[in-house]
């Protein structure tokens, strides 16, 4: 087996999500650490037994690109157990917050989270709401600690998962496009409940094929230009964010793989450690980008022109 494949061979396998066909039950795709197809279902997962190598029931899946038979296991466990910890943790500041007493450094990096977002909607949404404050700290601070997840290496994760029988575990969410379109949706459907609520179903509409261009003649401009905008925003939030930690998380594999080589192995450490650091500014702007347009296409549906 030659070191090109053998690189191929590992990037595809760091590449690979945990997917789980809910017709049967099975791992979608599963291969062993030789590329060879595999037989395994969540129930071998469960109780820590090692795929087989047999020809996979699902070995033809659905090749659509939107497929509602499947699941990616590894991405909503994670997601799900990190807003859990996020969830607890802010839960457990409010909670023991003193406003008399010195609070903790925690507590005093909590509250200068929650007063720079507090501004940053402030000066964006002039409408009072209570609901807008804390979806953007729930945004920023949930994915802020989904694209932490890139900083473990690479191998740490998929290696701890095989010992326990799973063929591979892909351990940042926001790599993910159903994770980053699904945040995107709920943010699209916030819009239209702002759309209804605050200028009802006739300003919508009026906003739809009477904008940019005030005329009737224009109508049917506008509503296809208008359509385009608002169907544009979940698409371009969400992508957004899929396309920048997949990128930084296929640098990082990619600088593992070199540890392949012969005598390449001194590689790794200095080119992923300067990564590592600077991927560090790309996390906290990805999440803050997310968050500043949640704001600002929720403002945009809430406000009138």
């Amino acid at each position: 087996m030659s070191s090109e494949f053998d690189s191929q061979l590992y990037i595809k396998h760091h590449l690979n999500f945990l997917q789980v066909d809910l017709r049967d039950g099975s791992v979608v795709g599963a291969e062993l650490s030789d590329g060879s197809h595999a037989q395994c279902y969540v129930t071998d997962l469960l109780t820590f037994n090692k795929c087989q190598p047999k020809h996979s029931s699902i070995e033809q899946s659905d090749k659509s690109i939107v497929n509602f038979n499947t699941v990616n296991v590894d991405s909503l466990l994670v997601s799900a157990v990190l807003g859990i910890i996020l969830f607890g943790l802010l839960f457990t500041v409010v909670k023991t917050f003193n406003i008399k007493g010195k609070p903790t450094k925690l507590q005093s990096a909590v509250e200068m989270i929650f007063l720079f977002i507090q501004d940053s909607v402030n000066s964006v949404f002039n409408i009072k709401t209570k609901l807008v404050a804390p979806l953007s700290l729930t945004v920023f601070a949930w994915v802020v600690a989904m694209n932490t997840m890139d900083l473990i290496p690479v191998d740490w994760i998929p290696v701890l998962a095989d010992s326990f029988g799973v063929p591979y575990f892909r351990v940042l969410p926001t790599a993910d496009a159903n994770v980053t379109m699904s945040m995107a949706c709920c943010v699209f459907l916030l819009m239209f409940w702002y759309y209804f609520t605050k200028k009802g179903f006739i300003g919508f509409l009026k906003e739809l094929t009477l904008h940019p261009f005030n005329h009737p003649a224009f109508i049917p401009f506008n509503f296809v230009l208008e359509s385009i905008s608002l169907v544009s925003k979940p698409v371009s939030l969400g992508l957004r964010l899929f396309g920048n930690m997949f990128a930084g998380e296929m640098i990082f594999i990619m600088i593992a793989a070199l540890i392949q080589g012969p005598g390449l192995s001194f590689v790794q450490p200095l080119f992923s450690v300067p990564w590592a650091l600077f991927h560090i500014l790309i996390i906290l702007l990805q999440a803050f980008i997310f968050m500043i347009l949640t704001i600002v296409y929720l403002a945009s549906a809430a406000q009138d022109e």
